[in-house]
């Protein structure tokens, strides 16, 4: 999984490729449950580049799209936004792949 330097970087990847974000935070036990699970997700959905986005790093970014719980995930086909799993709630693997079976379709 890429993590995200720049707002810039994020824009142009969802010009150019489907992109699912994946916000999350070091001090998160959430997201920490899921990191396993996410490598095996990853390859399962070779079609989308999976970028980590630091929620401490980029507070703007999670303002421009409403998230304010982690781990949270949106999804990006043909530069636009095709789905979001957005919530303060702990995610499963069942779970996160389901969204991707919804945003992949």
């Amino acid at each position: 999984m890429k993590t995200l330097k720049s707002e810039q970087q994020l824009n142009d990847l969802i010009k150019t490729e489907n992109v699912v974000t994946v916000f999350s935070a070091d001090w998160c036990p959430d997201c920490r449950v899921i990191e396993p699970v996410l490598p095996e997700i990853e390859e399962a959905y070779p079609d989308f580049t999976f970028i980590e986005v630091d929620r401490d790093q980029f507070i703007d970014l999670c303002q421009t799209y409403d998230v304010f719980g982690i781990p949270s995930f949106i999804a990006f086909k043909d530069g636009k936004e095709a789905g979001r799993f957005v919530s303060k709630d702990r995610k499963s693997k069942d779970e996160i792949t389901a969204f991707m079976d919804e945003v992949s379709g």
